[in-house]
């Protein structure tokens, strides 16, 4: 394996890296200066290809990584960061994006655990109609991209409280002959991994996969408890825990929400990021028990709601009293 780059060390004759932020297994991602532009700090993401590979096989790879490596880069959305630059520099690509200063929501919530808080519901909604926002955008996009691996940890919040949806390393094009590149894509974080996803290149992702790592971002954030694996959830419904029973505070409208969000079936979650939204802030809300949305009663879907219904329902009874009573009067001697 390849070690990571060294503090001081120049990429591209530009970027002067001040110190790796994160490692994993593909790869590292520095924090450096822009030589260019004075001042400037960024994000440099570093993929890593498997050298043993044929050599075929890696320059498709390459040419993959230029394909999706465009796409981001024509993204402009204030809940994103800005990619200004992808190279290549032999075994190792580079993405390069705006710095985001701030916390992740992780770091945040883990505070707020460690102080005996749960984070208020409102402020986490604000940052789920930024996040969606965000996905809004990106869903939008020809051909639409997925991020996969959406997570607390791949949010931060800025010092101003703007949300920053963050780490592309596992961006899908839903493109119509589903190209991906495979020296980026992961298969995401287990706790907020859909398990459609569990599949990797096979298993069919869409919007609806991102909605479920959103509600089970939702989930933990508004209960500082994650949620179980999809995996898990599949065997044994029960493991996943009513969010009000770990926070009372909850409304029913964002728990009805997050939990239809988190709707193992793709089938049963909203359809979208708008429904999903309308689900949260009140536009319109899942008509689900659980987390599974119910087929509706023919005879009531055509009656008014709430208490209007109730009238109604009392109103057809009494009318098939009266209907029967006239009946059997008619056919009295």
């Amino acid at each position: 394996m390849l070690p990571p780059r060294q503090a001081d060390e120049v990429l591209r004759n530009r970027y002067r890296v001040r110190q790796v932020v994160g490692q994993g297994g593909m790869g590292s991602i520095y924090l450096a200066e822009d030589a260019v532009l004075a001042g400037r700090l960024c994000a440099v993401k570093e993929i890593r290809t498997d050298p043993t590979l044929p050599e075929a096989a890696q320059q498709q790879a390459r040419e993959q990584f230029h394909r999706e490596a465009s796409i981001l880069a024509r993204l402009d959305h204030p809940n994103l960061p800005k990619v200004s630059d992808f190279f290549a520099d032999g075994d190792r690509a580079y993405l390069v994006m705006d710095y985001v200063a701030g916390q992740d929501l992780k770091t945040v919530m883990d505070e707020a655990r460690r102080g005996g808080r749960i984070l208020p519901e409102a402020e986490v909604l604000d940052w789920a109609g930024q996040l969606l926002d965000a996905l809004a955008y990106m869903h939008g996009q020809q051909p639409p991209v997925l991020h996969r691996d959406i997570k607390p940890g791949n949010i931060r919040i800025t010092p101003s409280g703007v949300l920053k949806l963050v780490d592309f390393g596992l961006v899908k094009l839903l493109a119509p002959d589903e190209m991906t590149i495979t020296v980026v894509q992961g298969r995401g974080t287990a706790l907020y991994t859909p398990l459609e996803q569990y599949g990797g290149d096979s298993g069919h992702t869409d919007a609806r996969s991102d909605i479920y790592s959103s509600g089970a971002t939702l989930y933990h954030l508004l209960t500082n408890q994650p949620p179980p694996e999809a995996r898990a959830r599949f065997l044994r419904p029960e493991t996943l825990t009513p969010p009000h029973h770990l926070n009372p505070e909850i409304s029913p409208r964002t728990e009805r929400a997050v939990l239809w969000a988190m709707a193992i079936h793709p089938d049963d979650r909203p359809s979208g990021v708008e429904e999903f939204r309308g689900a949260l802030f009140g536009d319109l809300g899942p008509p689900l028990r659980g987390a599974v949305r119910q087929r509706p009663n023919p005879i009531e879907s055509a009656l008014p709601h709430t208490a209007d219904r109730a009238l109604a329902l009392t109103a057809f009874g009494l009318l098939l009293l009266a209907l029967l009573a006239t009946l059997f009067s008619q056919g009295a001697p």
